[in-house]
């Protein structure tokens, strides 16, 4: 395989570099030194203030972006013919925010911008990947999301290939996003963390999921989960969960007011409503789990990956799988209706 630079440097400061790199090339004095650098540039550029202005008609006058500002992982001022911008980014590859950071950030940007009258644009930018759940708590930070497809986009439109910076970080998403999509062409027995996560992806976009999420059990092997729904079944919250193969339907006790059942019998109880319940053909996919647990989250009955999903030896029917879980996402409402049998 050919080297690439930034499948070795995979660090977010590494990431962060190369991105204040091609604001850099945004501004107009730097058109002399490389054209399509330039060009590239100041689309991305374009399409940052995009996220939080109006940029039709803008008309880039200078550009001058750096990194650690206020330990913000990167900024950029932009004069134009319509007035000066701050740009905030936040660059995440794999890892997600800390508690407090973007307000931290976004902080400093409202008071810089208010003594230079500027207009502040904070941007979450993403090159791994991470559930439209969380995304939306981005945003209700003030912060909008940029993600990898659209900074392929970008890096696509000049056919740029005398720069082997720019070259490598465009094959470099172009190697992630390929992983992510190759759920459709690997066999299910195959699956890596990357397929389970380009999956619940196209889960989020055709089914509507809760969430989704890396799960790291106390003593026990991480894996990637996906919550499809979240309802309350007399006054406990119920839900179906795919755990990188199993679909699980789980019962918790956490955001239960009702004090009267140990976990044990809060288990037992729905793991009764759902057999007595099962229809001739649930009955048999819907499986009592291998052993019963105590903790917060309890599985109460699982489907098996080749019940709902497939063989391992076969690729995905991804029409087939998406009725399937719709089957059983009704079947599991049509048990909050059942009273508590005791």
């Amino acid at each position: 395989m050919k080297p690439n630079i930034f499948s070795i440097a995979t660090k977010e400061l590494h990431q962060d570099a190369f991105i204040a790199w091609l604001l850099q090339w945004a501004d107009p004095d730097n058109w002399q030194y490389d054209e399509d650098l330039h060009n590239i540039g100041t689309q991305f550029v374009m399409a940052l203030l995009m996220k939080n202005h109006d940029s039709s008609d803008l008309k880039i006058i200078k550009v001058r972006a750096g990194r650690q500002w206020e330990n913000i992982d990167v900024y950029a001022e932009v004069d134009t013919n319509k007035g000066k911008y701050l740009i905030v980014i936040e660059d995440k590859t794999f890892t997600k925010e800390r508690i407090g950071q973007l307000e931290r950030y976004r902080k400093s940007g409202e008071k810089w911008c208010e003594q230079n009258n500027a207009s502040l644009g904070c941007i979450y930018l993403k090159t791994g990947s991470e559930s439209q759940k969380r995304l939306g708590m981005i945003r209700h930070k003030g912060f909008q999301p940029f993600n990898r497809k659209e900074f392929i986009e970008i890096l696509n439109h000049f056919p740029v290939e005398g720069n082997n910076i720019l070259i490598d970080f465009r094959e470099r998403l172009h190697q992630l996003q390929k992983a992510h999509d190759a759920f459709e062409s690997t066999i299910i027995g195959k699956w890596n963390d990357a397929c389970w996560i380009g999956f619940y992806q196209f889960l989020e976009d055709n089914l509507g999921i809760t969430d989704w999420h890396l799960v790291n059990p106390p003593g026990g092997e991480s894996f990637w989960n996906a919550v499809l729904n979240w309802r309350d079944w007399h006054g406990f919250p119920v839900y179906l969960q795919i755990e990188q193969g199993k679909l699980c339907f789980k019962i918790s006790h956490l955001d239960s007011d009702i004090e009267d059942y140990t976990k044990s019998e809060i288990r037992n109880l729905w793991h009764d409503v759902i057999k007595k319940n099962a229809g001739a053909a649930d009955e048999r996919t819907i499986r009592r789990p291998e052993r019963f647990g105590t903790g917060d989250y309890m599985t109460c009955a699982v489907v098996h990956k080749s019940d709902w999903l497939g063989s391992g030896e076969s690729l995905i029917n991804k029409t087939l799988v998406l009725q399937n879980l719709i089957h059983y996402k009704s079947f599991l409402e049509s048990l909050l209706l059942v009273p508590r049998p005791y």
